[in-house]
């Protein structure tokens, strides 16, 4: 290994500045259930956004630092300050999971025998060279599975899983998924179509339609059509769909999947209820692509839920059993059913330049960042770099 581990760190100030730079940290040494991993890919996640720009207007951000050790800051309007309390004056490792090959571990035998290994790997800081985790973060890849293949073997196919895990564990038939043209709405239309489960995907684009479709896909509606309520309806009378998942979460869209769910479930009704259906309908919220207040307009009776949806809440409550079942369904299929294709590839430096920031903030469908660590950084003196 070499003596170099640079990693990037987000931070925010009590003088409401955010600051993402660059960071010189000790090599880690490894304790008995640890090994440490030479982070070779790591995507770029809505997640990983979320801690990296936290609560910045970054529509103010400058560019600072050298070509070398570059930074960035943005302002952080007043009125967030409170809500980021406790991160201010701290540097914020970034990134969520990645993959590489393990270089150090600890004494265990369950460390032992990652040595070598090509692992993925969770549980945050993955924006660096180096990285130490314990086994049980780890997900031994296939021989042949390359760090780049293996970079997004948690978020969204385990995400994915879960969903339809959970559609199962509550009674559910049937699935229906917003801005499903996503690169996990595409592994989820690839679970449900192995395993059989009706899956209706919410679009917002004809070409978006148009790739799901060539995809396999049965069921995809247009939130942009003029026709969309009757579409999804019509879908969810044909399914029988009582769950959705919503990226969105900001405007009705939840709530128009609600009152469609609805308006199918009392189509039969033979009496007229002040109560709605009895047949209960359960919205999860699992994204903030628009943060603007969630609006319920409520004609869609009494038998519903909205709750919000984090993957780790939703693990713990399907059970360890479930959970490692999952994940070596991830592991076999990681190139097949949650393969992750990437239009591009930068360096950590990289990651800090505005023109990079412009285009991996977009979340626009089709276009996935990942960041390789290993990427030669030309720093022309390393102490230049924020300690």
């Amino acid at each position: 290994m070499t003596d170099t581990n640079i990693q990037l760190t987000s931070l925010i100030s009590e003088d409401n500045k955010l600051t993402l730079a660059l960071k010189n940290i000790d090599m880690p040494q490894p304790g008995a259930d640890e090994v440490v991993i030479r982070i070779e890919a790591a995507p770029l996640n809505p997640s990983d956004l979320a801690v990296l720009f936290s609560a910045a207007d970054m529509t103010t951000a400058t560019q600072a630092g050298t070509e070398q050790s570059p930074a960035i800051i943005a302002d952080v309007p007043a009125k967030f300050m409170p809500a980021v309390k406790t991160r201010v004056g701290k540097a914020i490792p970034v990134g969520n999971e990645g993959a590489g090959t393990v270089v150090a571990a600890g004494s265990s035998p369950a460390a032992q025998a990652l040595m070598g290994k090509t692992v993925a790997v969770i549980g945050g800081g993955t924006y660096r060279q180096y990285l130490c985790a314990n086994v049980q973060s780890c997900l031994e890849l296939k021989q042949g599975t390359t760090a780049k293949e293996g970079a997004s073997s948690f978020v969204n196919p385990l995400t994915a899983l879960a969903m339809v895990e959970t559609m199962r564990a509550e009674g559910h038939k049937a699935i229906i998924h917003a801005a499903a043209a996503s690169n996990l709405g595409q592994m989820l239309n690839r679970i449900c179509i192995a395993d059989g489960v009706d899956l209706i995907n919410i679009v917002r684009k004809a070409e978006q339609e148009t790739l799901l479709r060539d995809m396999g896909a049965k069921y995809v509606v247009n939130s942009s059509s003029d026709t969309f309520l009757a579409d999804l309806t019509a879908a969810i009378i044909e399914t029988g769909a009582t769950i959705a998942f919503d990226p969105i979460g900001g405007g009705k869209l939840t709530s128009d999947i609600l009152n469609c769910m609805e308006v199918a479930a009392s189509r039969d009704m033979k009496e007229h209820s002040v109560y709605g259906s009895d047949t209960f309908k359960q919205a999860y919220i699992y994204g903030a692509l628009d943060r603007g207040p969630i609006t319920l307009n409520r004609n869609f009776g009494f038998a519903w839920g909205v709750n919000g949806f984090l993957l780790f809440n939703a693990l713990a409550k399907l059970g360890t059993k479930s959970v490692m079942a999952m994940r070596k369904r991830v592991a076999d299929e990681i190139t097949t059913t949650f393969a992750s294709h990437y239009t591009h590839e930068v360096s950590l430096a990289e990651v800090l330049q505005l023109k990079s920031i412009a285009g991996y903030s977009k979340h626009a469908t089709g276009e996935k960042y990942l960041i390789t660590p290993q990427k030669q950084l030309t720093f022309k003196d390393h102490n230049s770099l924020i300690d």
